[in-house]
């Protein structure tokens, strides 16, 4: 059975795990795309994440226009969703097509309700920092969105931990909520971010959305039935990580759980995750990501876990006194 938890220090109840689009029109058609949706909704994931960017032909958002034609079907799919896209990226060739300006953030966000055949996002997340916009720029544009109605939370993705601080004390001082989400690259092979991003999260009532929990797939299980191993990103991870790959495969063995089913778990484990973002490319994917909701470790195997993949003690004391 899905759990839930709130969003950040948000009221807003989201699933704990959450459904990530990217791999839909590039890699899933539309009606697997589609099927894929209603099977999350019907094992109770409400939190669905994508960005304009996704579909990666410019300016179409190819992956928002799947998800709208997905809304538009009606049953209550729009209302039973939290959907949560991204501003940022190349939408266009000419200079104010991209990046956070308050005229871009504005364009943006009318594309993407366009495209998502809806009035209202409920997680507008910028996609990346951007540092030639001041804050007082940028939280003046989601001011707006948000007293439209257009855009209900505020959400980053990519950012440090100090420029979360200066995001929320610039909000604060305008009595506007700021930031209640962070979504950064965190996993058992990437666990930088518990130096800064962890606290200031923690501290600002952010909820963290782990992007790439599975280190790319290599976390799930040895590849070499999809051709991974021997190319790119995979192949070097495996080259420069791999006895603690293999030592992670053989405690997963040793518990019972499905590798990708445990990593997840972990990040579950983590008080500062909201939801970890699953990519499934198709529904046995889907389903099989289920089970991780269910996993839950001693102190023992987390022990176990960390002396495979060692993580991060806060800064400065990871590196200080």
């Amino acid at each position: 059975m899905m759990e839930y938890t709130n969003l950040g220090r948000t009221g807003l109840k989201v699933s704990r795990l959450c459904l990530g689009t990217m791999n839909f029109g590039p890699k899933t058609t539309e009606p697997d795309s589609f099927a894929i949706m209603d099977r999350a909704l019907e094992h109770g994931i409400n939190f669905f994440d994508t960005a304009d960017v996704y579909g990666w032909k410019k300016g179409e958002g190819i992956t928002e226009q799947i998800i709208g034609r997905w809304f538009a079907q009606g049953g209550g799919r729009r209302e039973k969703t939290v959907i949560a896209t991204k501003v940022y990226g190349d939408m266009g060739d000419w200079p104010n097509e991209a990046r956070l300006s308050a005229l871009h953030i504005r364009r943006a966000c009318e594309a993407s309700l366009r495209r998502l055949q809806t009035d209202y996002i409920d997680l507008y997340q910028m996609h990346h920092v951007f540092r030639d916009s001041p804050w007082e720029e940028i939280w003046q544009a989601y001011e707006i969105l948000v007293q439209q109605g257009k855009v209900i939370y505020a959400g980053s993705s990519n950012f440090a931990g100090w420029h979360i601080t200066k995001a929320n004390e610039a909000a604060k001082q305008r009595h506007f909520m700021g930031l209640v989400s962070e979504q950064s690259k965190y996993s058992l092979l990437e666990r930088t971010v518990e130096m800064e991003v962890v606290p200031a999260c923690l501290d600002y009532g952010l909820g963290m959305i782990p992007w790439s929990p599975l280190g790319g797939g290599v976390l799930g299980g040895r590849p070499e039935a999809e051709g991974r191993r021997t190319e790119g990103w995979a192949k070097d991870t495996y080259e420069k990580k791999g006895d603690q790959l293999d030592k992670w495969y053989a405690l997963c063995a040793e518990i019972g759980e499905q590798p990708a089913d445990a990593a997840l778990a972990w990040l579950l484990h983590q008080p500062v995750v909201t939801a970890p973002i699953i990519g499934p490319r198709t529904m046995a994917q889907l389903d099989g990501s289920l089970r991780a909701v269910e996993i839950k470790f001693d102190a023992d195997t987390l022990k176990k876990i960390d002396e495979i993949f060692p993580g991060f003690k806060t800064s400065p004391e990871h590196y200080a006194w």
